[in-house]
């Protein structure tokens, strides 16, 4: 049955057309993902617009706190545990994490205590530490 909106084409030019459709190449956007360009011509002429882009993956994350020292170790573990896990968890995810102290002392450091905390920071691989004067 042929209505006011059939076609009918002969299948010897109709499969030549498939064929150089196809073999054109199908255009790139900056991403290298394939552009597919969809065009319908109806009764009115109109064009029905590309799909909308892919969402953007956010692809970074940083953040920082300040921890109470004398409840260091819960609140580190609760860190780890509802911030660094849920990342480190992605695959291919590289997750670094960074300590830093930083303390004022009022009347000084005693020389024992300076002489315990370098040699506990090298021990331990800080990157950089040290004491000094205000």
């Amino acid at each position: 049955m042929l209505d006011g909106h059939s076609l009918v084409v002969k299948p010897g030019p109709a499969k030549r057309q498939l064929e150089a459709d196809k073999a054109r190449q199908k255009p790139k956007d900056q991403t290298g993902d394939t552009v597919t360009q969809v065009s319908v011509q109806g009764v009115s002429g109109i064009t029905e617009p590309p799909p909308p882009p892919k969402p953007v993956r956010l692809r970074r994350f940083h953040g920082s706190v300040k921890l109470d020292a004398t409840r260091l170790g819960r609140d580190a573990g609760r860190i780890t545990e509802e911030v660094v896990q849920h990342i480190s968890g992605l695959v291919g995810a590289e997750v670094e994490v960074t300590l830093e102290i930083s303390a004022r002392i009022p009347e000084g450091a005693p020389d024992n205590v300076v002489r315990t905390v370098t040699e506990n920071c090298n021990t331990l691989h800080f990157s950089s530490y040290g004491f000094e004067e205000e």
